[in-house]
């Protein structure tokens, strides 16, 4: 089975080849992963101690940052490899501060992981939540290296829990401890035997906590929204912004900012000729008076977690299609009130935080319409929502001590 694999891998990382040059995002993961190796070898050498962190994307680096960031602070003479599999996560946080080189992970072919841990030799090892490659971690068995799972999610549909899943289950087997989200997925593993599991929770409670600690005023969102009432679309798509943009367009008493997960131009141009009140995006407003505008458009980014603190409704992108929901823990610190899509039951935070009142589905523009006209009108309705929300995230914080308590150097 592994020697099958192993032949797929090399089979779909020739066919990624040949079409980068038609796609940009696999264009962008063909070239980096030409510099990976020499990367590792420009910056570490045999003597250094290392800690490698992998993550699959951008919100699998978030997850973990608070665990990566501790450890940086509590190790200071480890270096640290940072490794994506995906470019919107290499390509956002290509130069973050808690990585001595950040680099794409390469095609998990058993060439590859044996010099990829050739050169890194890492002390310690941190995957976050899906990530799991067989023949990396193998290899990493095989060496007998400390390697841990944090954030884990398990379901009944992955292979590791078929009967055709015996290759997949091995490679679970070379991590000390895996770290999961919940009672379920520890379960899971159980029933394949692997028993060294603890339910630490979801690190992104800690992570969105510190979000408290920072500094979060942005001087033009308030010269934007100066005193209004304020809605916040974070992370929307197309499928979105069906739900809400009739209602913007006849309710100009509210200030809207719309932070889209797509900013390319193209897709700008079609979300503005669809707003028929006074638009503005940040990327043209030197110079102009924000307070005139009743839509701003954040076509950067950097911004949008800090801009929540802002809100007095949010509703969060994703759930609406099928691209999956975005992180609505980020408002919910802020003790926001939160709409999300339908599409939200593999969120278990969505769906914990519908059944606690915080957060309302709307699945369609009516009820999108619905809802928010409630929402405008009850401040008082909006206020226990929001702490409805801001207390589901202190009582579920806590993950990050529990992992730091287990790692030993």
């Amino acid at each position: 089975m592994r020697q099958l694999y192993s032949i797929g891998i090399y089979i779909a990382s020739f066919a990624i080849k040949l079409l980068a040059p038609f796609n940009s995002k696999l264009r962008l993961g063909v070239i980096g992963r030409k510099e990976t190796f020499g990367k590792l070898e420009a910056c570490i050498s045999k003597n250094d101690k290392v800690f490698w962190f992998h993550c699959a994307s951008l919100g699998e680096y978030e997850q973990g940052l608070p665990v990566f960031e501790a450890l940086k602070e509590k190790y200071p003479d480890h270096k640290v490899v940072l490794s994506f599999f995906s470019p919107s996560g290499y390509e956002v946080r290509k130069n973050s501060k808690i990585a001595d080189v950040v680099v794409y992970l390469p095609f998990d072919t058993k060439a590859n992981a044996k010099r990829f841990l050739n050169i890194v030799n890492p002390d310690y090892i941190i995957f976050v939540k899906y990530e799991i490659w067989p023949n990396f971690l193998l290899e990493i068995k095989k060496r007998q290296l400390k390697a841990i799972l944090i954030s884990a999610v398990f379901r009944t549909s992955q292979s590791f829990f078929k009967w055709y899943g015996g290759f997949m289950k091995s490679s679970l087997f070379a991590f000390k401890t895996i770290f999961t989200q919940d009672d379920n997925s520890k379960s899971l593993l159980e029933k394949i035997n692997y028993s060294k599991v603890t339910v630490s929770g979801d690190t992104r409670f800690d992570r969105v906590t510190n979000q408290l600690k920072t500094n979060n005023t942005i001087s033009f969102i308030e010269d934007f929204k100066n005193g209004k009432d304020c809605i916040i679309f974070g992370s929307t798509w197309p499928e979105d912004d069906k739900l809400f943009l009739e209602y913007i367009n006849t309710n100009d008493s509210i200030k809207f900012i719309i932070a889209p997960h797509n900013i390319k131009p193209g897709y700008m141009v079609s979300l503005k000729s669809q707003l028929k009140v006074k638009t503005i995006c940040f990327s043209e407003m030197n110079g102009k008076d924000l307070s005139s505008y009743n839509v701003f458009i954040l076509d950067t980014i950097g911004y949008l977690s800090r801009a929540y603190n802002y809100a007095d409704i949010v509703y969060i992108g994703g759930a609406a299609g099928h691209t999956g929901l975005h992180n609505i823990l980020e408002p919910a610190v802020f003790g926001k009130p939160i709409i999300i899509g339908k599409n939200y039951t593999k969120f278990p935070e969505a769906k914990a935080l519908i059944e606690l009142g915080g957060v309302v589905s709307a699945s369609t523009s009516s009820a999108f319409e619905s809802v928010v006209n409630y929402l405008v009108k009850d401040t008082s309705l909006r206020a226990q929502k929001g702490k409805i929300n801001k207390n589901y995230i202190e009582n579920n914080r806590g993950a990050v001590i529990q992992i730091l308590q287990y790692i030993r150097i």
